[in-house]
C-alpha cells in the first residue's frame, strides 16, 4: 500500500527534471568503440551531425566534438557542475590554465562563479578494446550572494568517496555511494568552499544506490523543507514507498519522510538529489544562470570582453596524452593524483 511520501512520478527525458537547488541533470551512457590515433572513434562518422550529434547512432554520440567526443570549450557563470565519471575518462581544460583527467569512479566539482570557460572531452585511449563511458553531470545553483565568487574546482578521487553496504533481513545488499551529504558516520570529502552544499543547513545530498535483486532499503528522512528526487535509471522494477516507479522515471518524494525502496528481480541503480531550496529567481541563457535578465546581458558582455580569462590551449577541445593517467593540475599550478590503493 502506498502512502503520501511520493509526490509525483515523472518520465526522465533529456535532460532530467530537477528541483531547487538543482538546475540540470543528464546521464550520458555511451558504448564507444576502440579509439583511433587521435583518440576518436575508430569507426565511420558518416551520417552524424558533427558538432551537434546527440542521436546515439550505434549506441554512442559525438556531442559537440568532431574528432574526439565531448564538449569543446564553452563558458559557465553563476552555478556549479558536479561531474560523476562512472566509467571511462574525461579530459578537462579551462580558461584559468587548469587541467585534469579523471574517470572510473572519480568526481569533479567545479564552482563556475563569476565565470570560467572549460572543455570536457572523452578520449578513447584504448585502441585494442572498446571505450565505454558513463557519467552524470549535475548543475547545482549558487545563491545570489555567491554568484560572482572566484572559480574553483576540487577532485573527489574514487577511493575517497565513501560507500556503505546495507544488508536487509533477507541478506540482500544495497550499496550507497555518497558524493555529498553524510549517511550515518560516513561523510564524503568537503565540497568547494562557496558551494551551497558547503552550508551546514543546505541539506544537500548526492547519493547513488545499487540494490541487488529483491533488496529493500529505506532512505532516511532529511530535514523539514528539503526537496528530494529519486531517479531510477537502471534495473527492471522498483517500488518507492509502495508506489511503482517505472524504469527511467523519477520520483519526487517528501524530503522529511523516509522512503522505502523495494527492488524487483534485477539489480537496480538509483540516483538521489536532495537539498534545501535556495528560493532565488532563476534566469538562464545557455550556461549562464543568474537572477535577473540584466545579469545575463552583463555575463554575455563580460564573456565577449574578457573570455573569462582567455583560452590558453591550442585547440577548442584539448586532450591529454594517451599514456597519461588520472591527475589534476589546478589554477595555482599544484598537481595531484589519486592515491594507489594497496591490494
Amino acid at each position: 500500500m502506498s502512502d503520501d511520501t511520493v509526490i509525483e512520478v515523472i518520465p526522465l527525458g533529456f535532460p532530467w527534471v530537477t528541483i531547487d537547488p538543482f538546475l540540470f541533470c543528464v546521464h550520458h551512457d555511451d558504448g564507444y568503440p576502440r579509439g583511433n590515433a587521435a583518440m576518436g572513434p575508430d569507426a565511420s562518422l558518416e551520417g552524424r551531425k558533427l558538432g551537434m550529434d546527440f542521436d546515439g547512432i550505434d549506441g554512442w554520440s559525438m556531442y559537440h566534438g568532431d574528432v574526439v567526443p565531448g564538449f569543446p570549450r564553452h563558458p559557465h557563470r553563476g552555478f556549479e557542475t558536479v561531474t560523476v565519471a562512472r566509467r571511462g575518462l574525461i579530459d578537462h581544460s579551462d580558461s584559468l590554465g587548469a587541467k585534469a583527467r579523471f574517470g572510473d569512479g572519480d568526481c569533479q566539482w567545479m564552482t563556475a562563479g563569476k565565470g570560467v570557460v572549460h572543455s570536457e572531452m572523452f578520449p578513447l585511449v584504448r585502441r585494442d578494446a572498446d571505450n565505454p563511458l558513463e557519467l552524470f553531470q549535475i548543475w547545482l545553483n549558487l545563491p545570489r550572494t555567491d554568484k560572482m565568487v572566484d572559480p574553483y574546482f576540487t577532485m573527489f578521487w574514487g577511493d575517497t568517496i565513501p560507500r556503505h553496504t546495507f544488508t536487509d533481513e533477507d541478506g540482500r545488499e544495497t550499496e550507497v555511494a555518497m558524493l555529498a551529504g553524510a549517511l550515518g558516520e560516513d561523510s564524503p570529502p568537503p565540497p568547494p568552499p562557496n558551494s551551497w552544499a558547503s552550508r551546514p543547513d543546505s541539506d544537500v545530498a548526492i547519493w547513488t544506490m545499487r540494490l541487488s535483486p529483491g533488496a529493500t532499503w529505506t532512505v532516511p528522512p532529511a530535514k523539514s523543507g528539503t526537496n528530494r528526487m529519486l531517479y531510477f535509471f537502471r534495473g527492471a522494477s522498483l517500488e518507492v514507498a509502495g508506489t511503482d516507479v517505472p524504469l527511467t522515471h523519477g520520483a519526487r518524494v517528501r524530503g522529511d519522510a523516509e522512503a522505502r525502496l523495494q527492488n524487483g528481480d534485477e539489480e537496480a541503480e538509483v540516483l538521489m538529489l536532495q537539498g534545501r531550496p535556495i528560493g532565488d529567481p532563476v534566469v538562464h541563457y545557455g550556461s549562464f544562470v543568474m537572477n535577473e535578465q540584466a545579469e545575463i546581458q552583463q555575463a554575455m558582455n563580460d564573456y565577449r570582453r574578457t573570455g573569462f580569462g582567455g583560452w590558453p590551449w591550442e585547440s577548442d577541445g584539448p586532450t591529454h596524452a594517451r599514456e597519461e593517467g588520472r591527475f589534476a593540475v589546478h589554477a595555482d599550478g599544484h598537481r595531484e593524483e589519486p592515491q594507489e590503493v594497496p591490494e
